[in-house]
C-alpha cells in the first residue's frame, strides 16, 4: 500500500501582489494538506479572491512562490553553479497545463448562454483536451447527475435557477478532472434559498476527498465542512487553525469584529 503525500497540495511562501501602487497582498504563506478543506474569510479588499487568482494563474504574483503539488506555479527554476537560483517564466503552454489541474468556480457563474448545461460541462473537455465528443458526453452527463441536475441536460442557463447555474459551474470545473478545486465566494451572488443547494454539493465533493480552497462568509459550512479556517485582512493571514476553535474563540480583534458583524 502506498504511503500517502506528505508534499501540501498547495504551498505559498511569501506571496505578494500590487496592482499599480495597491499593494493586496502583503507577503501571505498558506498551506493546505492534501484532501483538505481549506476556508479563506475576511473583510471586502481583504485579498482573498486575489490569493486564489494566483494560485490560478490568473494573475501573476510580484514576489514569493506558489506550489500546487509540489511544482512551482508559472516559473521553473534554475541553480546556476555558484548555487543561486534564477527563475524563468513558463511557456503558456506548460502554464495552461498547470492550470488544468486546477478548478475554479466565481462567484458569477460565467456559463456559455448559447449552450445547454450539457453543452457547457463538455466544451472545454473537447476544445482543450480533445476529448472525442461521446466520451465527453458520458462524463458530463454523470456529472450533471452528480450534482442533481441529471433532468436539466438540455436546458440554456437562462431556463436554470441561480443555484441551478452555479451547480453546472461546478460541474464543469470537474469536467476537467482537476486536483484542486478552488470556490471565490459561490454562493453570493443567490438568493438565500438557493445557497443549500450549492454548499450540499460542496460538502459532496469535500466527503469524497477533493482538496478545496474556498471563499465564503458561509460560517456554517466553514464549521462543518472546514479542516482549517484562514482569516485574512489587510494583505495579510491575520488567525488561521480549527474553524471550530477560531469561531467559538477568536484571539484577535480583528477577527472578534468581523464574526460579529456577519453573525
Amino acid at each position: 500500500m502506498t504511503a500517502p503525500s506528505t508534499t501540501p497540495k498547495v504551498q505559498v511562501t511569501g506571496l505578494h501582489k500590487l496592482f499599480g501602487e495597491l499593494h493586496v497582498l502583503k507577503g501571505v504563506d498558506l498551506t493546505v494538506p492534501c484532501g483538505s478543506v481549506t476556508v479563506l474569510i475576511g473583510p471586502s479588499g481583504s485579498g482573498k479572491s486575489t490569493l486564489l487568482r494566483c494560485i490560478n494563474e490568473l494573475e501573476t504574483i510580484d514576489a514569493g512562490r506558489v506550489w500546487v503539488d509540489g511544482e512551482l506555479i508559472g516559473m521553473r527554476e534554475e541553480t546556476r553553479p555558484d548555487g543561486s537560483v534564477r527563475l524563468h517564466a513558463l511557456s503558456d503552454k506548460a502554464r495552461a497545463a498547470q492550470r488544468a489541474k486546477i478548478g475554479m468556480v466565481f462567484q458569477k457563474f460565467n456559463l456559455f448562454p448559447h449552450m445547454t448545461a450539457l453543452g457547457n460541462v463538455m466544451e472545454a473537455p473537447v476544445q482543450v483536451r480533445k476529448t472525442p465528443p461521446s466520451v465527453a458526453r458520458e462524463r458530463g452527463v454523470e456529472l450533471l447527475e452528480r450534482v442533481g441536475l441529471g433532468d436539466r441536460l438540455d436546458h440554456y442557463p437562462a431556463q436554470l435557477s441561480g443555484g441551478q447555474q452555479q451547480r453546472v459551474a461546478i460541474a464543469r470545473a470537474l469536467a476537467m478532472d482537476p486536483e484542486l478545486m478552488l470556490f471565490d465566494e459561490p454562493t453570493s451572488a443567490l438568493d438565500p434559498e438557493l445557497v443549500g443547494e450549492v454548499l450540499a454539493v460542496m460538502r459532496d465533493l469535500a466527503q469524497d476527498g477533493m482538496t478545496m480552497v474556498v471563499v465564503t462568509h458561509e460560517m456554517g459550512f466553514a464549521r462543518e465542512v472546514g479542516d482549517q479556517l484562514v482569516f485574512m485582512a489587510d494583505g495579510i493571514v491575520c488567525e488561521s487553525g480549527d474553524p471550530a476553535q477560531l469561531l467559538d474563540h477568536p484571539r484577535g480583534e480583528r477577527l472578534r469584529a468581523f464574526l460579529a458583524s456577519v453573525l
